[in-house]
C-alpha cells in the first residue's frame, strides 16, 4: 500500500516553506495591528524557527526541537484578534503562492489547533 503524500511534500517541500515565511513576514511586519510583537526580535532567527516549526506541523520528516506554542507565546499578551489577523496573512500568503484550497484549509486547522496554545489573554 502507497504511503500518502504529506502536506509538506504536496505544497513544494522546503522551497515553498522558506518563499511562504519570507512573504508571511513581509505582510505581518507591516501589518501595525501585529507587528509591535516582533520590534525586538531577531527576524532571521524568527524566520528560521517558523520554518522549522511549519515544516513539522505539515509532515516533513524531520524533528521539532523549539518550544511549545504555549511556553514560546506565554508572556505576549496574544488577544484572538491578533491571532486572527495572523492566520488572515497566513492564508494570504499562501494564496500568493499558489496553494490550493483544500491545502490551505489543511493549514488553517493545523493552525487553528495551536489557538487555545497562543491566545492568552
Amino acid at each position: 500500500m502507497e504511503k500518502e503524500e504529506s502536506l509538506f511534500d504536496r505544497i513544494g517541500g522546503m522551497e515553498a516553506v522558506d518563499i511562504a515565511v519570507t512573504i508571511f513576514y513581509d505582510k505581518v511586519l507591516t501589518d501595525t495591528s501585529v507587528n509591535h510583537f516582533f520590534e525586538s526580535i531577531d527576524m532571521d532567527t524568527q524566520a528560521g524557527k517558523l520554518k522549522a516549526f511549519l515544516a513539522y506541523a505539515f509532515g516533513a520528516p524531520l524533528n521539532y526541537s523549539g518550544k511549545n506554542m504555549k511556553d514560546a507565546h506565554a508572556s505576549m499578551k496574544i488577544t484572538e484578534e491578533h491571532f486572527n489577523a495572523i492566520a488572515g496573512h497566513l492564508i494570504d500568503t499562501l494564496r500568493d503562492i499558489n496553494v490550493k484550497q483544500d491545502q490551505i484549509d489543511e493549514v488553517i486547522e493545523i493552525a487553528l489547533s495551536t489557538k487555545n496554545d497562543i491566545v492568552n489573554s
